[in-house]
């Protein structure tokens, strides 16, 4: 089943007749109860039951309908109304709201305990799913959400342990893997009549245990890659170096002394120390 949407009468409406009656009443009472006293009773019991019909829904709220467990439909309007006083009123709201769970530790794709959560902007889309396929929407969303993360965890990686790795993962396809978990949470929570309008991943690290591993793991990665870089320009800078002198034919070297040429810049512009400068008196050989 899904919602049906209804219309309520206008609350101003009902309380005027219902002050119309009072007045009336309260006129000719004398004459009510010269006449037919028995009839204030219940009149009186009307208008106080008559009064319960009464609500006011204000913006991106709703109220859903039961008549003696029959689901009769939703108002949506927002203002005064007048329902039947019989009727059974859930309000139930339809704002968006904001979801950031708990920190929870899982197992990504290779096993590795890592430490995650989600932040999620979801709304009530359907107030009679909401309302009655569960019994407390708003637990459902947080179990749900916890299972829709572990679930996402297992399905990638951490992190690549290889740079030549195309594989996606947590840390690096973030906007992918976000998508993958808008989808999920999507599917888990139709059954209950609530939209997800955007779901990111709040918090990502590997659990303590192996937190300390990891690092220096990426540490010596971020090493190497500044070496690689160091090299690769003092590389050019002795390859610049050797050409401009040989250009400008201000020295001829052999294969000897371009060997230790290139080594002694290579050590000089390489070293993670500054280099001590040396005067040689001699001739280069010595």
């Amino acid at each position: 089943m899904k919602e049906v949407r209804v219309s309520a009468r206008p609350g101003y409406l009902i309380l005027l007749g219902i002050v119309l009656v009072i007045v009336s009443v309260i006129c000719t009472l004398p004459m009510i109860i010269s006449t037919i006293p028995w009839i204030v009773f219940p009149i009186a019991l009307i208008l106080i039951i008559s009064l319960f019909g009464f609500m006011i829904i204000y913006p991106n709220q709703s109220r859903v309908l039961t008549f003696f467990g029959r689901y009769v439909g939703t108002v949506r309007g927002n203002g005064f109304f007048w329902v039947n006083p019989l009727y059974r009123k859930k309000k139930i709201s339809l704002r968006a709201r904001n979801f950031d769970s708990e920190r929870i530790k899982v197992n990504d794709k290779r096993g590795n305990p890592i430490m995650i959560s989600v932040i999620m902007v979801w709304k009530v889309d359907e107030t009679y799913k909401a309302a009655f396929e569960v019994d407390d929407y708003e637990s459902f969303v947080r179990i749900q959400s916890d299972a829709a993360v572990r679930k996402l965890a297992g399905m990638y990686s951490y992190d690549n342990f290889d740079d030549d790795q195309e594989e996606l993962t947590l840390r690096s396809a973030f906007e992918e893997v976000n998508t993958a978990l808008e989808k999920e949470l999507d599917n888990r929570l139709l059954i209950a009549g609530i939209e997800v309008i955007e779901a990111r991943i709040g918090y990502l690290a590997y659990s303590q245990e192996i937190a300390s591993a990891m690092l220096k793991r990426q540490q010596a990665e971020a090493v190497v890659a500044a070496r690689l870089k160091i090299v690769e320009g003092a590389v050019g800078m002795v390859e610049s170096a050797l050409d401009s002198l040989s250009a400008k034919k201000i020295i001829e070297l052999d294969e000897d002394k371009r060997a230790t040429m290139v080594n002694n810049l290579m050590v000089v512009l390489c070293s993670d120390r500054e280099a001590s400068p040396v005067v040689n008196a001699g001739t280069l050989m010595q």
